[in-house]
């Protein structure tokens, strides 16, 4: 059955990329279009899509960024590829939320694809493709959870990513989607504290399954940020527009977090195995002195078994002497009690003796 759906979605990848429209998944959230401009005059903003309002904004301002939340849309995709020259290759690919990280130059415009958090603390990825060329960034995400409003903000209070230049609103747009994993790998931190806390008071392997999605998280990190870096590095080595050299040095410091982060989550994954192999160590301490209290019990009861195991025969005395001469006399069975309350106190005495209790 996966084969299956692998085949068919290998043949969906031929087909779009050998089609002239785009195809894209019915169920896809229907698209949420924001567009800002900026340039030294001010900032205008406008919501919804618009194909007019879009070449407006693009001939009267430095800067215009289009971003879209949702890839259900068709028109609107070919619309934007239309208006901006966007590659039928680089298009195609939008819909697809498995495309490979990378950075792909057609004529003057890169186009970047990386994958983001969904939301501010939410350890769930999505494809996030991007488009920056002379004088315009565009900008795509798979669902709602909009992770670039305080980029807006920043431009709206003018900001240092105020300044007009499409290349700084890329590294802008990179830098706010690599800020978003902090919060998600701290959350992740206190996950672990809390864990390491609990594991001597929990039940044995009850935390197992918050373990094991910290790992699964972790994982999704990982293959989201260690692709970002080489992203970073293949950005901030470019020498052509519309990549200057000033905005490099901010994209070698994204290439940088992006390690920090890395260095984080490996630290975190070792922790998380450590903690499981601490959740075990805890669990089988716990099981050994079960054991060693049922073991103790035993040994006390094994003679004591015993004892009474002899004095259960049913030999009769009058036959001869020899018969258990203590079945017929007064104290027999406070003799036989005493002997076997004193053979487990003196088994216990040896036990604490040994250290054993």
């Amino acid at each position: 059955m996966a084969k299956k759906r692998r085949h068919h979605a290998l043949r969906r990848r031929r087909t779009s990329l050998g089609a002239t429209r785009v195809q894209v998944d019915p169920n896809a959230p229907k698209p949420v279009v924001s567009i800002i401009g900026y340039g030294p005059a001010g900032v205008e903003e406008h919501s919804g899509f618009d194909v007019k309002v879009a070449a407006e904004f693009r001939h009267r301002w430095a800067v215009t960024w289009i971003h879209v939340i949702g890839l259900g849309d068709a028109n609107i995709l070919h619309q934007l590829a239309e208006l901006f020259h966007i590659h039928p290759l680089a298009l195609a690919a939008i819909p697809h939320n498995q495309e490979r990280p990378k950075v792909e130059r057609y004529g003057e415009t890169l186009h970047v694809v990386v994958r983001i958090v969904d939301s501010i603390g939410s350890p769930a990825t999505e494809q996030l493709s991007v488009f920056c060329g002379p004088k315009f960034v565009i900008s795509f995400e798979e669902r709602m959870g909009d992770i670039f409003e305080p980029l807006r903000e920043r431009i709206r209070e003018r900001g240092r990513v105020y300044e007009p230049a499409s290349d700084f609103l890329l590294y802008g747009i990179l830098d706010g989607a690599i800020d978003a994993f902090f919060p998600v790998v701290e959350t992740i931190n206190d996950e672990l504290e809390d864990i390491e806390e609990l594991i001597p008071q929990a039940k044995p392997l009850a935390l197992t399954p918050r373990l094991r999605t910290v790992k699964h998280h972790l994982i999704e990190l990982r293959r989201a940020l260690w692709p970002m870096r080489e992203v970073m590095g293949a950005l901030s080595t470019q020498d052509a527009a519309p990549i200057r050299p000033e905005t490099r040095a901010y994209l070698r410091d994204c290439q940088d977090h992006c390690a920090q982060l890395l260095d984080i989550i490996a630290s975190n994954r070792e922790l998380a195995t450590d903690l499981a192999d601490l959740q075990l160590s805890v669990a089988g301490q716990r099981l050994n002195e079960v054991m060693k209290v049922l073991t103790i019990m035993a040994t006390v009861f094994i003679p004591l078994t015993f004892i009474s195991g002899i004095y259960g025969m049913n030999f009769d005395a009058s036959v001869s002497p020899l018969n258990m001469p203590e079945l017929r006399w007064y104290w027999g069975y406070p003799f036989a009690l005493g002997i076997m309350l004193a053979t487990a106190l003196g088994l216990l005495y040896f036990f604490r003796r040994k250290g054993w209790l």
